[in-house]
């Protein structure tokens, strides 16, 4: 049943709702005890949801008529706050978190009928491409096909759990520099990432300010599209969301894509996996095959330069966010000993992994007087060159194509073998988007042996609707 049957029967009363979310909740821990995709399994919210929904449709309210979401399972990423259940971005230092308000994208879920059903488990603070960089204490997550591979980061947890779930259920997920089309790639999921701004970020526990992006991972591209829906809009709570009218994205999936026009990134298919190569090619000739037009491209500057580019800015927000979990008014809290110095080093030392300690350190460094101007600043300039390269291919094209990811899930035994670089390497197609601020989505093209495979497709700022109309033709 797809999620917008599950709707009309929720509405209409065939569906016991509080029934069903009680075996959403089972199905839920089950799947959390080999898989762990969850750092939190919300019960107690999910069933007083479904009760106050189940009595709503006893009493016959027209408020439920105009709920997109009612009933349906929501998995939110850890780094969302939602009231009353623990939130902590998948770090030991904000252990024990239960945030005293909603961020604006739960409010308007719940608003809309969602059911929330818990936290999924992530890198700390976003920080990673594999979701092994889980905070202290923290389970890693595990591929959906394979339970020695990776699902993908960071947003990791909620592309296992969007491709296990045998229920309605979509997933709120968040990208920095490609952790939503990472884990939809190597869950075999749709991954849909917005244009910066237009989804709050009111309530996310930043990781970098001006990269940070609310998305949504579904099993089909309506699913992703009816979240964005929701979730999309202006927020008088934060300053940096789009103060324009938004799409109805699920109307783009009933739209064909003839004469569309798409530019095949070849820089994008260098030192690649063959076969990732190989099923992306066949994916663009299935939308050459549904009317679309395609002519390689290129684009330089984001595919060489993109990488240095994204760790220069994104670990310097990165180390200016991360100063305020010091143990005095947020984070976790040690006994107080020395002087403020010692203690703060205590604190972080005991709390923040190993990747967060890296990331801190080296956006502390290309910030420092003396190499600001050298990094830092030297960084912001050529991400302008790159949305000037993306706004002159926008000109011609509708959406621009690459694989998503350069390989498919990698087991755990060999990102081992990666140095810091290698790891930073592997999101070498999916940080340009994100530093450009362009939405982008990642379908499934394709398979290596039972591993999933992902396209691609950028488009142009607030043209989520064309993404979604070339992703509805890869629905399964």
């Amino acid at each position: 049943m797809n999620t917008k049957e599950f709707v009309e029967k929720i509405k209409n009363g065939e569906i016991d709702i509080v029934e069903h979310t009680e075996n959403v909740i089972d199905e839920c821990k089950k799947i959390n005890k080999e898989y762990n995709y969850f750092n939190i399994i919300s019960e107690e919210l999910a069933l007083a949801q479904a009760k106050e929904i189940k009595r709503q449709i006893k009493n016959n309210d027209s408020i439920i008529k105009n709920k997109k979401l009612l009933g349906v399972a929501i998995s939110v990423k850890d780094a969302i706050c939602v009231k009353g259940v623990e939130s902590t971005a998948g770090s030991k230092i904000l252990k024990g978190y239960k945030p005293l308000f909603d961020a604006t994208v739960i409010k308007r879920v719940k608003d809309a009928g969602g059911i929330i059903i818990g936290k999924t488990s992530q890198d700390e603070f976003g920080f990673g491409s594999f979701s092994v960089n889980v905070g202290l204490g923290f389970a890693i997550p595990k591929n959906p096909f394979d339970k020695t591979r990776s699902c993908g980061g960071s947003s990791g947890g909620a592309g296992g759990i969007t491709q296990k779930a045998s229920f309605p259920h979509i997933a709120l997920g968040e990208s920095t520099g490609g952790s939503i089309a990472a884990p939809a790639s190597f869950c075999g999921v749709f991954g849909l990432c917005p244009t910066y701004g237009r989804v709050s970020r009111y309530g996310l526990m930043d990781y970098a300010n001006s990269l940070d992006k609310i998305g949504t991972l579904g099993k089909s591209v309506y699913d992703a599209a009816l979240l964005l829906e929701v979730i999309a809009g202006f927020d008088n709570n934060e300053s940096t969301t789009i103060n324009k009218p938004t799409e109805k994205y699920t109307e783009s999936t009933n739209k064909n894509i003839k004469n569309m026009r798409i530019g095949i990134i070849k820089e994008s298919f260098a030192n690649i996996d063959k076969n990732v190569g190989k099923n992306v090619r066949e994916g663009v000739k299935k939308l050459e095959e549904h009317g679309a037009k395609s002519e390689e491209i290129s684009l330089k500057l984001p595919i060489e330069h993109g990488i240095s580019t994204y760790y220069i800015i994104a670990t310097s927000e990165a180390s200016t966010n991360l100063a305020k979990y010091c143990g005095m008014r947020y984070g976790i809290s040690e006994k107080l000993e020395g002087n403020f110095n010692e203690y703060f080093t205590k604190v972080r030392s005991n709390n923040f992994g190993a990747e967060a300690k890296r990331r801190i350190i080296l956006g502390t460094f290309a910030r420092m007087s003396g190499y600001r101007d050298a990094y830092y600043i030297k960084a912001t300039k050529i991400r302008a060159m790159i949305v000037s390269e993306y706004k002159k291919l926008f000109k011609k094209y509708d959406a621009l194509v690459s694989p998503t990811m350069p390989i498919v899930a990698p087991k755990f035994s060999e990102i081992e073998k990666l140095t810091p670089l290698q790891n930073y390497m592997m999101d070498i197609m999916t940080v340009s988007p994100n530093l450009a601020g362009l939405p982008h989505l990642s379908v499934p093209v394709g398979f290596d042996g039972n591993m999933h495979i992902g396209m691609m497709l950028t488009a142009d700022h607030l043209r989520e609707g064309k993404l979604i109309q070339l992703g509805n033709i890869f629905n399964n």
